[in-house]
């Protein structure tokens, strides 16, 4: 059975299974997938690769030797279209982005390439041209996106860890939905190479996984910058499974029911019962918890116009798209006003970053909801217009996307359950370049909570039960 990153790290390092026996088990479970997670499933290649790393013979080895992991269908894997859930004539890339080489550095098996939102733009993963993506806690729900597949490749058992992205909350709002951690980076902590400042610096790459180790150490093994890279952030003082194991002290930690759109949201009375219940797990861990919300402004003004241009950037690059109508109309948004406010965007973040920074001065981390409600039902978003499916996206997940202007570091957690079995999620939401903090917060968390003990279904425990 897959057991988690660095558990199958350990266990491979150690001789007790072979990296062969842990792809196949992960390709038996993606064969036997009905949730929709795989666009692509790498096979022969995966294979190829775990026999490589069962004859590895060196000294130093690599992090994730031998051990399966999925990336989102955003992400370049040469030989292979990128779609990016849009319909078009996609070339297979003739090279690997940045994410992929640093994988491969590390040892890394990659086992697939995951479905996702169109361009990403929906807490969804329901595509016209790729189908649906399904929760493992309920098929009839969505497992959240745009980082649809990943999430439901962990929350599933077929990987361990997933690569996502997170242009609006893309990685958190999966994990809320799905009972993982999503960790979003600070902006230039990955490198998203071939692209230099996707979606004009709101959209990031990062991990998605079960536990905060393993949030951590593939944060460890994909952080770094491509020479092309425009977005620098100082490297850490320390690897970040270092963070992750480390006490956190005791910390001040904001808790917000306010939404970056400056009014309080009409939060499910469950969800909001779960984040304060998390919220007294924490002050009895110590911390000092007290209510109190960022400033954040007109900050809206600054996501809009970058998100819009950065469709239409991406599905310019798409010959013959066949986009979907809303995907039409944000990307005729996009070029026709977004691209002309984008520079005016840009100027305006570091003022956003001092207003919405002060907060830092009365506390180190900032407690919210992930998501406004509870998983959205398959179909909710579907076949609508673009103001009524903004609409929709906007009222169940309208926490998230303010910290992605600003580039700084986010983690979503697990917060519980609801009264019908359904994923509950919270974020902590950190000062610039600080994910250390929130590393070793979200993993003292986790060892109260035990988070990784809840799983969607009855999983196969071994090989052997899949045949069964």
């Amino acid at each position: 059975m897959i057991e988690g990153l660095a558990k199958d790290a350990a266990r491979l390092a150690a001789g007790e299974v072979s990296s062969r026996e842990l792809v196949e088990y992960s390709l038996g479970r993606i064969e036997r997938d009905t949730l929709g997670a795989f666009r692509v499933v790498c096979a022969d290649q995966a294979l190829e690769d775990a026999d490589r790393a069962d004859r590895w013979r060196g000294e130093e080895r690599p992090a994730l030797l031998g051990v399966p992991v999925a990336i989102k269908d955003d992400t370049d894997l040469a030989g292979h279209i990128t779609p990016f859930g849009c319909r078009g004539s996609h070339q297979p890339k003739t090279a690997d982005s940045e994410v992929v080489r640093r994988l491969g550095a590390a040892g890394a098996v990659i086992v697939g390439k995951t479905n996702t939102s169109e361009l990403g733009q929906w807490p969804t993963g329901e595509t016209v041209g790729f189908g649906i993506v399904r929760s493992p806690w309920d098929s009839e729900r969505t497992p959240g996106g745009s980082s649809a597949g990943s999430a439901a490749a962990v929350a599933a058992g077929m990987v361990s860890g997933a690569v996502g992205s997170d242009g609006a909350g893309s990685l958190r709002i999966p994990a809320a939905w799905t009972g993982l951690v999503g960790l979003k980076p600070q902006r230039g902590r990955v490198s998203v190479w071939p692209h230099v400042d996707p979606f004009y610096g709101i959209a990031v790459a990062g991990p998605l996984t079960r536990t905060v180790e393993d949030a951590a150490l593939l944060l460890d093994v994909l952080t770094g910058n491509h020479a092309d890279d425009i977005h620098r952030p100082p490297a850490p003082a320390e690897p970040y499974r270092e963070a992750a194991v480390r006490e956190p002290g005791r910390l001040r930690i904001a808790l917000s029911f306010r939404s970056p759109f400056g009014v309080p949201s009409a939060v499910d009375p469950e969800i909001r019962a779960a984040v304060l219940r998390l919220a007294g797990v924490l002050a009895d861990l110590g911390h000092d918890v007290f209510p109190a919300d960022p400033d954040y402004g007109l900050i809206g003004l600054a996501f809009l116009p970058r998100g819009m241009a950065g469709v239409a950037d991406w599905l310019d690059t798409i010959p013959d798209a066949d986009p979907e109508p809303a995907t039409r109309t944000e990307a005729f948004l996009g070029r026709h006003i977004g691209r002309r406010l984008v520079p005016t965007t840009r100027r305006a973040e570091p003022g956003m970053r001092r207003r919405i920074g002060k907060i830092f001065q009365r506390a180190d981390v900032v407690l919210t909801p992930a998501t406004a409600q509870l998983p959205l039902r398959i179909g909710a978003l579907s076949g609508r217009g673009w103001w009524a499916t903004g609409k929709l996206a906007t009222a169940a997940c309208p926490f998230c996307w303010a910290w992605n202007v600003l580039g700084w570091p986010a983690i979503g957690v697990p917060a519980g359950l609801s009264t019908t079995g359904l994923p509950i999620g919270a974020q902590f939401l950190g000062r610039g370049n600080d994910e250390a903090t929130l590393l070793s917060l979200a993993a003292q968390l986790e060892a109260a909570e035990r988070w990784p003990e809840r799983r969607p279904t009855e999983l196969p425990t071994s090989v052997g039960d899949l045949a069964s």
